[in-house]
């Protein structure tokens, strides 16, 4: 054999044998897979120190909530007292008064039994003054006083005229009589004083008075 035929089987023998060999593409090599925990979307921690957040936030609610509810129920409470204190104070506000009175009703009571009684006239008499007096000094503790009148000037503000006389001896616009008496509460008009008021005498009364007094005059000396 010569050297070019060892050469051709050479090559033929280093040729792929068809059918013997799988024509596939070897797949690479598979790595075993491993098991990697999925990671949560927010730390464990985070949700603890919020859940604790809430936990704090709803008892600062509840506290609160506590809160309001006793101060609705004490001003609850203060409204109906303050209401019946108020009723209280308009029910019996003339419970004073009443009080200072009853020695004045106990006088007059008095001097009725005095004027029942044969020849009572003097006590009667006295009861009723006694009985004014007291009335008056219980007015007096309660601010009550009486205004001024005769002699004053006539004052629109205390004074209701009731006509007017003609008067020699008062100032014009003068109170000359007084037919019913005003009272002061402290310093506010009780009941204004029903008055007469002074007016010049008029020209031909005045001139019979002058004649008239010189007449006297003559007939005294």
């Amino acid at each position: 054999m010569g050297k070019n035929d060892k050469q051709a089987n050479k090559a033929i023998a280093s040729e792929p044998i068809s059918g013997t060999q799988d024509d596939k593409t070897p797949e690479p090599d598979r790595e075993d897979p491993v098991d990697h925990p999925e990671e949560p979307s927010q730390p464990v921690d985070e949700v603890e120190r919020l859940r604790g957040e809430l936990e704090s936030k709803t008892d600062e609610v509840q506290k609160v909530n506590d809160k309001y509810l006793r101060v609705a129920a004490e001003f609850e409470n203060y409204k109906r007292r303050a209401q019946r204190d108020q009723n209280d104070t308009v029910r019996f506000a003339t419970q004073k008064l009443a009080q200072d009175l009853l020695p004045t009703l106990d006088s007059l009571e008095r001097a009725i039994q005095c004027g029942q009684e044969p020849s009572g006239s003097d006590g009667l008499l006295q009861g009723v003054e006694l009985t004014l007096k007291q009335l008056l000094d219980t007015l007096t503790k309660m601010g009550v006083n009486k205004i001024s009148s005769v002699g004053e000037p006539f004052d629109p503000s205390k004074h209701q005229a009731i006509g007017q006389v003609e008067s020699g001896t008062v100032p014009p616009n003068s109170v000359v009589d007084e037919l019913q008496k005003g009272y002061f509460l402290h310093d506010r008009i009780l009941r204004p004083a029903m008055v007469l008021v002074a007016k010049p005498e008029s020209e031909s009364k005045a001139a019979c008075d002058g004649e008239d007094t010189r007449e006297e005059g003559g007939e005294n000396s």
